[in-house]
């Protein structure tokens, strides 16, 4: 069996993959391990538990509840909130460690369990990898000390939730957002009643798409993945902006007044200069992952911004901003992370903090993304493929070997697997459009034939 874990929690189709007594296992375990390694520090713990709208949340929600309660930690169980929301409220209320059960992007039979330290910070690897040795062991038959009595955890929920984060968004905001009209997409998802109502409060008259949840539609053709509605709906409604989530909201992608969309290399462009301009940008640095648009790192080449580059995946960003004492870090996706005010990323205050620098300036959004020109970008999600061989195959080496001689220096390649699914990503980078397009197909069809 694999590992359990991936670069973002635990995922998996929901009631096949991810069962109950998986999601009860792994809570229990996550209780113990943390104890062992002194979190808890001899009081009573406490999590805090929240989800997004999918219908598997529902059982999945209960099983984790139960799970924690049974190891004698007290839930404060916040309901539907963005992922971002259950961090910042596991730091603030000062939690012992925080649960959200969320697919983020992917399809809504999808479902996953990622767990937060104290502080709202994710777990780190050696900690996760001894949660899944735990469960592992408990699974096997191993014993474990069950409290009795006054000992077991106590459940209740916490309503509050929803109107703390919101202040707290609203209370880091530099500048209000009055006089803009901003249409919001929550993709049926966490941020569906959050993100409308933060940028309400900040002053900005808000157009709504993608903030009615089922359980059911959540992602479905909407969001962050699915930006065409919400470019649509800017031009039809005269916006300033407009401002998409993914599935749990820890990530944001905007489109400008035209419809055209700013992705999050362009959003991390913008947000660097106006932190510099505020002081914030802690040594003149930001973040980004090998995923970055060249045309990104060109940009910040000539304003004078370093850029480090990570492994793709927001938890790598986000130990090197952590490790070196930087600001702002990011992914081409949308994840933002403005550490100053952040555990994580967080769609939301990203589409904020986007939105107050346009108010601020009181220049459209396209002027300020003109910062960065995006060289062609071409990104083939290959399914169904056995993602381990990628950096193991000698015919799949050699086509990216004579791939890249063809593009020479004015583009690039990169296979990795998804972190998150079943896949391998090919992304090709060239000058033309019409190249770089036909590099990647090329590529993707090694990959199909080597590792299918």
């Amino acid at each position: 069996m694999g590992r359990l874990f991936g670069t973002d929690g635990v995922r998996g189709v929901a009631n096949a993959d991810l069962t109950a007594e998986l999601a009860l296992g792994l809570s229990v375990a996550a209780a113990h391990v943390l104890g062992e390694a002194g979190t808890f520090d001899d009081h009573r713990p406490v999590a805090v538990v929240g989800r997004d709208p999918r219908a598997s949340g529902e059982f999945l929600e209960a099983a984790v509840v139960a799970g924690l309660a049974s190891a004698g930690v007290d839930v404060l169980r916040v309901g539907v909130l963005p992922t971002p929301a259950v961090a910042y409220l596991t730091g603030a209320l000062g939690a012992d460690l925080g649960v959200m059960l969320s697919a983020s992007h992917n399809p809504m039979p999808d479902n996953g369990i990622k767990f937060f330290a104290r502080g709202g910070h994710k777990l780190a690897d050696e900690l996760e990898d001894r949660i899944e040795e735990t469960y592992r062991g408990h699974s096997a038959g191993q014993p474990w000390n069950r409290p009795t009595g006054a000992g077991v955890g106590r459940v209740r929920d916490y309503d509050e939730g929803f109107d703390n984060y919101v202040a707290h968004l609203i209370g880091v905001l530099p500048n209000r957002l009055d006089g803009l009209k901003i249409v919001i997409d929550g993709a049926h998802g966490a941020a569906a009643r959050v993100s409308p109502e933060a940028f309400a409060r900040a002053g900005a008259e808000v157009v709504t798409i993608g903030t009615d949840p089922d359980g059911l539609n959540i992602n479905a053709q909407c969001g962050s993945t699915h930006i065409e509605k919400l470019r649509a709906a800017v031009v039809e409604h005269g916006a300033d902006l407009g401002v998409a989530h993914d599935g749990d909201a820890d990530r944001c992608l905007a489109v400008d007044a035209k419809g055209e969309e700013v992705d999050g290399d362009q959003i991390l462009a913008v947000l660097a200069l106006a932190m510099r301009e505020s002081g914030a940008l802690r040594k003149n640095t930001v973040v980004g992952t090998v995923m970055s648009n060249l045309g990104f790192k060109l940009a910040m080449e000539r304003e004078g911004i370093d850029l480090v580059q990570t492994a793709v995946g927001d938890r790598y960003v986000l130990e090197s901003m952590k490790e070196n004492g930087f600001a702002l870090g990011g992914e081409q996706s949308g994840h933002v992370i403005i550490l100053d005010h952040a555990t994580t990323g967080d769609g939301t205050l990203t589409g904020l903090m986007l939105a107050a620098r346009v108010a601020a300036t009181g220049r459209p959004l396209a002027e300020l993304a003109g910062v960065m020109k995006r060289l062609p970008q071409v990104l083939v999600n290959v399914p169904d493929v056995d993602k381990t061989r990628v950096a193991t195959t000698p015919a799949l080496t050699t086509a990216v070997t004579e791939a890249e001689r063809e593009l020479g220096g004015t583009g690039r390649v990169l296979l990795r697997p998804s972190g998150t699914e079943p896949l391998v990503r090919v992304m090709v980078e060239a000058a033309d459009i019409d190249q770089a397009h036909a590099v990647a197909g090329r590529l993707a069809d090694v990959v199909k034939s080597t590792l299918g």
